[in-house]
Formats: C-alpha cells, sequence, structure tokens
C-alpha cells in the first residue's frame, strides 16, 4: 500500500478544523480501497474520529511557537524516516515540514501575509500581531520543495506567484464546497420582526467587528431602537477583543453579543436573517459569504478582492470600505427602508486551471 501522511497538529477549531475532517473523511474512504495506508499527525485524535486512519497525537505542539517551528522542521523530518517510504505527504497548516517523501504538497490558509497591521492590535492580540509580522516568512521556508501548493482562491495564486515566484501551474485553487444544500433546509425559517443583520465569526482583531459597531451606533442614533439588530456571534467576554469591544459599545441596545452557535442553530439564524454583513480584513475564503449566498439575501461585504471573489454569483451584494463605517451605516440605513437598488448581482469567475472543487478531485490532481 501506498503511505499518505496528512500533517494538521495546529488545526483544533473553526473553519481549519472543518477542512482537516473533510479531508480525512475522504482519506477514511480511499484507505478502505485497501490502495493506500493514511496517517494523520493531529492535536487530539477524538477532534478527527474517523475509520482506516492511523492518528498521531501531537497536544503539546500548538502551545508555543517555537515548538510549532521544532516541530515542523526537526521532529517531522524524525517522523518521516520512521514511516519510510511515504508517497505522499500533505501539510494542512501553511508550513512546508522538512520531511522525505515521494510527493509532497501543503495547503495554504493563513491569510497573515496579506493582512495590514494596526497599532491596536498588538494591544488587543499580540499572537495575532506577531503571525501577521512572521507568516509570510513561514511561508517561504521550503515551499519550492512542494510539487504543489493549494490555495483557496485565484488572487492568493496570484499573490503567491509574486511573492514567490512559484510556477502557477504548481498553485491549485481548492475551492470548497457548496453550502446550498445545507442552507436550503432553513430558508424558509419564520423571521423576528425587526430588521436583522448577522455578523458570524470568531472573535479575533481582523475580523474588523468595530467597523460594525461604530455602523451600529450611528444608525440607532438616527432611527432610534427597535428598527433593527446586529447579531455577532461573539461573547462579551471572550478575549480582550471582545472586552474592548463590549467598553466601547456593550450599551448599543441594537447590538446583540449572541456568543458562539452550533452549525444547526447558525443556520436556523441565516434563515431568519435579512442580510449578512461581513468586514473582514483579510480572509483566504470568507466561509459565511457562502454559506448565506445560499439564501439569496442581501450581503454587505468589505470591499476586498478574497470577498469579491467568495460572493461570484451571489444576486444581492455590495461593497463598502472596511475601514468607512459610515458607508456601511448608510447601506444598513438603506435596507431597512426598504431600499435595496444599490445591490447588484457579482457576476461569477472563470477560474484558471489547475482547480479542484471536492477532495476527490484534489487527490486525483495530487496523487496523479
Amino acid at each position: 500500500m501506498k503511505k499518505i501522511v496528512v500533517s494538521a497538529v495546529n488545526l483544533r477549531k473553526g473553519g481549519t478544523l472543518t477542512i482537516l475532517r473533510d479531508c480525512l473523511e475522504y482519506l477514511s474512504g480511499l484507505a478502505r480501497t485497501g490502495e493506500y495506508e493514511v496517517i494523520a499527525l493531529v492535536h487530539r485524535k477524538d477532534l478527527t474520529p474517523f475509520e482506516g486512519i492511523e492518528f498521531i497525537e501531537m497536544p503539546d505542539v500548538a502551545s508555543s511557537w517555537l515548538k510549532r517551528l521544532w516541530c515542523e522542521y526537526v521532529t517531522m523530518n524524525s517522523i518521516s524516516k520512521r514511516l519510510s517510504p511515504v508517497y505522499l505527504w500533505l501539510s494542512l497548516h501553511d508550513a512546508t515540514p522538512n520531511v522525505k517523501a515521494a510527493k509532497r504538497a501543503v495547503y495554504c490558509h493563513n491569510p497573515f501575509p496579506f493582512y495590514k497591521l494596526k497599532v491596536k492590535d498588538i494591544f488587543l492580540n499580540y499572537r495575532i500581531f506577531c503571525f501577521a509580522c512572521f507568516s509570510r516568512y513561514i511561508y517561504r521556508i521550503n515551499i519550492r520543495k512542494n510539487d504543489l501548493v493549494l490555495v483557496q482562491q485565484q488572487w492568493i495564486r496570484n499573490a503567491f506567484v509574486s511573492m514567490f515566484r512559484l510556477d502557477p501551474s504548481r498553485i491549485a485553487v481548492a475551492l470548497p464546497a457548496s453550502s446550498s444544500a445545507v442552507a436550503g433546509q432553513s430558508v424558509n425559517a419564520e423571521r423576528s420582526g425587526r430588521y436583522t443583520f448577522i455578523f458570524p465569526s470568531y472573535c479575533d482583531v481582523h475580523k474588523n467587528f468595530e467597523t460594525v459597531c461604530k455602523a451600529a451606533e450611528c444608525l440607532e442614533r438616527e432611527v432610534g431602537t427597535g428598527k433593527f439588530r446586529v447579531v455577532m456571534t461573539v461573547s462579551r467576554d471572550e478575549n480582550r477583543y471582545t472586552r474592548w469591544l463590549c467598553s466601547r459599545w456593550g450599551g448599543v441596545s441594537s447590538i446583540d453579543f449572541a456568543g458562539f452557535m452550533p452549525k444547526e442553530k447558525l443556520y436556523e439564524l441565516y434563515g431568519r436573517s435579512d442580510c449578512l454583513i461581513f468586514p473582514s480584513l483579510v480572509e483566504t475564503w470568507g466561509l459565511p459569504i457562502s454559506e448565506f449566498a445560499a439564501f439569496g439575501k442581501p450581503m454587505l461585504l468589505a470591499d476586498l478582492p478574497y470577498a469579491h471573489e467568495t460572493a461570484a454569483g451571489s444576486r444581492m451584494t455590495a461593497f463598502f470600505s472596511p475601514d468607512d463605517h459610515m458607508e456601511l451605516k448608510n447601506m444598513m440605513k438603506r435596507l431597512i427602508q426598504n431600499d435595496g437598488s444599490f445591490l447588484h448581482p457579482v457576476p461569477c469567475l472563470d477560474i484558471e486551471p489547475p482547480v479542484t472543487r471536492s477532495w476527490k478531485e484534489l487527490f486525483d490532481l495530487i496523487l496523479a
């Protein structure tokens, strides 16, 4: 049997954990064919309970950057020699480890090489600040040793070609699976009386919650309370950033700090909501955009390359400068007043090959 190793010791939550689970779910089926042996290096195996896969748990790696770097460039080299011969080594977390394998690939889903840092980031989340400073250098190490580099959007491929001087034919755009089938189950859910905006995201400084808070505060002054609400899926005491948000805008009655929601509850809320707001300053995809687009409802998105690409094919969308809360406020006000004339369809995008639309297509490409 050919041996496939997936390294993903730093994927523990959010969209990156979803990527790992989807990947291992497909590989679990591939392993059952008897043609491949699959080994996964993970934080904890209970996060990815799939049959037919051998798990190597590495729970301490994520506790510090030094441990992470040592793992990527020293420990994994030893593991690859112990597991030899390895046919494919797939790294699912940005860095290209120093390993021995016939084929190598890396999945790059960290957008921080393209994040424009702000001074407040140092005080609100110094880890993000440091990550943004050094991530492009971590990407650069060994990246040319990969047979294939996987990214989620065309604009990132173009940026990688420029930043790392890679051959475009060795960078594949791996598109996330469509969410339309799930969304359709909740599209007719009962709506609330107020016009409801939703901003679903975990709470990190690059998500730019403050622009939405400022817009909601100004809008409430103009139209009064009870006309609208903004639901954000973070809690008031989640981290230093949320505590800062609540100290500034916790008294705005139209803002609902609703906390984390499981996917089923989130989709129910999509069905009851009138409009998505997504002001994030940097993303490699922006999953809530594609999830909410399936409902065919208005979306107000940051005027940035990732959002234009993710929203391609949506029907009622407008883009605002992510640092201009007044522009966002004016759009929100027009929607409350039943004026959606500024919303427009976003043209579909022709993505240059190589491009994959499922994990089957992706592994067919890598293993060919």
